[in-house]
């Protein structure tokens, strides 16, 4: 049985006794052009041949097609998720169709969607990317494209952003660990030196951690602390933090007295050491270690997990109304949206000498 070949524009006209101009008038709303015989006939030609209009063929003939791209880092992080709803919401709001990109994490897979969103001509993109580059971004620029970035700035780029206020939420959390007696505090990062939100987040720990030390009673126990990376990507890398993390808990039980949190500078960070935390120490190892994150995991609040939750819906939803405004026009100077966190406690910092 032969695949039946969907009507055409011109199939139409020839239905409705008439030229593809005045389908074509139709179909774009010029009705107050054609007779009301012919708007009849034409309306009854599309409903005997289910005729539906190519629409990015007519957005392209008119120079708008309602598209825009999303290339994001990593589709299966629950921070991404959170943006992409809000994307998708305000995207209806808007009269827009999003184009939803996924880097997998990998630099060339970025380069490669990027000259694809050329191609398909997109009005603007918003990019949540991982190591893209200004002059991998130049095709969308020098096309007149606009571009509003999500959480991450790029070198050399000049354009709007939308993300979360890393510093005043790391900030956030080191008051919350300091407040609750943790002295000793480590800071766990994906590889920072390529993203700038992970430069931003170490940056204000060690401020943090800094500020503290200067603002300590000179007879209270030293303020121990340090940052730590974890490459995610890398098997042996991992297993090799894991190790250090291990060793780092050793020494601690044996000087004693010593409250120790691991502070966690995203979710699949947490998750990751979470995992191990619960294989190495059993289902009790949030009595050895405290552990807190940016980004509000379901799996956090399940096993109580303090975090930095992230308003990713708001960030998605800003990001579309940036990019609509430049889509319509907008010429001001590039702006920046830092929204703040939000402190979530739960049991695994609320430390209390009695457990």
């Amino acid at each position: 049985m032969g695949i039946t070949r969907r009507a055409t524009i011109s199939d139409v006209a020839r239905e409705a006794g008439t030229g593809k101009t005045s389908v074509s008038r139709y179909l774009n709303g010029e009705t107050n052009v054609l007779s009301s015989d012919l708007r009849a006939r034409i309306e009854a030609a599309i409903k005997r041949l289910d005729y539906r209009p190519n629409q990015m063929a007519r957005g392209l003939k008119r120079g708008r097609n309602r598209l825009v791209g999303l290339l994001v880092a990593d589709i299966t992080n629950p921070y991404t998720v959170g943006v992409v709803r809000g994307v998708e919401a305000a995207c209806h709001a808007l009269g827009l169709m999003p184009l939803v990109c996924n880097a997998a994490n990998e630099v060339e897979m970025e380069r490669r969607y990027l000259q694809l969103m050329t191609t398909y001509r997109v009005e603007g993109v918003i990019v949540n990317a991982l190591g893209v580059e200004e002059e991998t971004l130049k095709p969308v620029g020098e096309a007149g494209t606009p571009a509003v970035l999500v959480d991450r700035s790029i070198d050399g780029l000049s354009a709007d952003m939308v993300g979360l206020d890393n510093t005043d939420a790391v900030a956030l959390g080191m008051r919350h660990l300091l407040e609750q007696g943790f002295d000793d505090i480590r800071f766990v990062v994906q590889p920072y030196e390529r993203v700038s939100s992970r430069r931003l987040r170490e940056a204000a720990f060690r401020a943090a951690l800094e500020q503290a030390r200067q603002e300590r009673d000179a007879g209270a126990s030293p303020l121990l602390g340090e940052t730590m990376v974890l490459d995610l990507a890398d098997a042996q890398a991992v297993a090799r933090t894991h190790e250090a993390v291990d060793r780092h808990l050793e020494a601690a039980s044996q000087r004693g007295g010593r409250r120790v949190a691991y502070f966690a500078a995203n979710g699949p960070v947490a998750l990751s050491l979470a995992l191990h935390l619960h294989a190495r120490y059993g289902s009790h190892w949030q009595d050895r270690v405290a552990l807190m994150s940016i980004d509000d995991s379901e799996w956090a609040e399940l096993i109580g997990v303090t975090a930095i939750r992230q308003p990713t819906y708001a960030i998605g939803y800003r990001a579309v109304e940036f990019l609509h405004e430049r889509i319509e026009g907008g010429v001001e100077p590039a702006r920046e949206a830092m929204l703040p966190g939000e402190l979530v406690v739960r049991r695994s910092t609320d430390w209390r000498e009695d457990d």
